[in-house]
């Protein structure tokens, strides 16, 4: 691997991360909390905290997904 093709896998990374953070910070600002949607399991006693954010996962799955596949749209043209 050249060093130009790692030079735009750094900057693809970055990018990706940079529209993940300020889709995340978004979502918090309209009002979906993360691993406290409908659908996150909670478990809770008194010695127990236990949780499975199972819709916040598939949500966040979904988020990454288009912002891959418009990157590399964007990057192939």
């Amino acid at each position: 691997m050249n060093m130009n093709a790692i030079g735009k896998l750094v900057a693809l990374l970055g990018l990706i991360l940079l529209l993940v953070g300020g889709l995340i910070l978004l979502l918090d600002k309209v009002g979906v909390r993360l691993g406290q949607l409908p659908g996150d399991i909670r478990i809770e006693t008194e010695s127990l905290r236990c949780a499975f954010p199972l819709v916040s996962s598939i949500l966040v799955s979904l988020i990454l997904t288009i912002v891959v596949n418009v990157i590399l749209r964007i990057l192939n043209k």
